[in-house]
């Protein structure tokens, strides 16, 4: 006697897919912002309990480098699903986002550096760096604190974090601090693939229902 795939076997895809059909119902429910963070948590939580539905080509970054792949963007651009990969020792700007977002840690660890407007273009560090491991989530928004740096403080072992965004993140002008000069820069952040994982392919799903 065979035991029954699992449906997570069968459509690995499936937990992702799940995610972006409740967070599509939820913007069409409400755009309040506070509402948006509140019940968006929970799903992502869920989302993040497990790797394997992850595909392999958007998991991937080289030492000392950070990578942001495109999984979905809603049609009318009204939230974006990214995952951001950190090779070992990858450290961020100090950057900001401009729109509401959550950051879920699927993978590894995340050490976080907050910062704070301090004049029109300055910002100063808010608080000591804090972690961020497997499965706990971070908000930012220009309401409840935007500005950040972040790394990856693991030197053998890539971090994965799932970030979910108001709108086309890697289309979005944003701003980070540089380095050298301290001048607060524009930058468009873009993604690291022209590839999209396929959410819609479920007929394996459906031939094994049909069985």
């Amino acid at each position: 006697m065979h035991n029954a795939a699992s449906p997570t076997s069968i459509d690995p895809i499936r937990p992702l897919r799940e995610f972006v059909a409740d967070m599509t119902r939820l913007i069409e429910r409400t755009d309040s912002e506070r509402e948006l963070l509140a019940q968006a948590r929970p799903m992502l939580a869920t989302l993040i309990r497990d790797s394997s539905w992850l595909p392999q080509e958007f998991s991937q970054a080289e030492p000392g480098s950070y990578r942001q792949y495109l999984l979905y963007c809603d049609a009318l651009e009204r939230f974006s699903v990214v995952s951001f990969v950190w090779g070992p020792g990858a450290t961020t700007p100090v950057h900001d986002h401009t729109v509401w977002g959550l950051v879920g840690i699927l993978k590894g660890e995340e050490m976080c550096c907050e910062y704070t407007p301090d004049g029109p273009d300055r910002v100063r560090a808010a608080s000591i760096e804090h972690s961020l491991k497997q499965g706990m989530i971070e908000a930012v928004s220009p309401t409840v604190g935007d500005w950040h740096q972040v790394r990856n403080p693991l030197s053998d072992q890539t971090s994965i974090s799932i970030h979910v965004y108001g709108g086309n993140i890697g289309s979005i002008r944003r701003h980070r601090i540089d380095a050298a000069s301290g001048q607060m820069l524009d930058f468009i952040s873009g993604y690291s693939s022209a590839l999209l994982p396929n959410l819609w392919d479920r007929s394996a799903a459906v031939r094994a229902a049909a069985r």
